[in-house]
């Protein structure tokens, strides 16, 4: 597990990043695209960057391939969940807090590249909690 203030210089490289494909870009492309974009400029910036990362469900110590994955896994440490929607909705900070939990890691960028400016599609999550199914449900129903 990496320090907070490795986790936070990772997350804010992430952002530069993010913020560059977006000035390059703009919205309105699928998230299929901001993904390759993204992949691409983390990794010009020294950063390891796996696509498409497989998270299996446990399930009463039953491993469950139900076909998620994680956008993008950066430095083996952040994981990046990308969209491309009107607006985010609390079931976006949700789901990745349950990929956060499953996972076992401890920070996560939601990125929504559909916004005028980048900043106000940009959230990061902290998994305080990571073996507890609780934090998610408390995401979804704001407690």
């Amino acid at each position: 597990m990496l320090e907070k203030d490795q986790l936070d210089q990772i997350t804010r490289r992430i952002i530069g990043a993010a913020i560059e494909v977006h000035k390059a870009v703009g919205p309105g492309l699928l998230e299929s695209a901001y993904q390759a974009c993204l992949a691409y400029e983390v990794r010009q910036r020294g950063l390891k960057a796996e696509e498409q990362v497989p998270l299996p469900v446990l399930y009463k110590d039953v491993r469950l391939d139900c076909g998620y994955r994680m956008d993008l896994l950066v430095e083996d440490s952040v994981i990046v969940e990308i969209k491309a929607v009107e607006q985010l909705c609390p079931i976006h900070d949700a789901q990745l807090l349950s990929y956060l939990r499953m996972a076992h890691k401890h920070v996560g960028l939601l990125i929504n590249f559909h916004n005028r400016v980048l900043k106000d599609g940009l959230k990061r999550i902290v998994n305080e909690f990571p073996d507890s199914a609780i934090s998610a449900f408390a995401a979804v129903n704001g407690l």
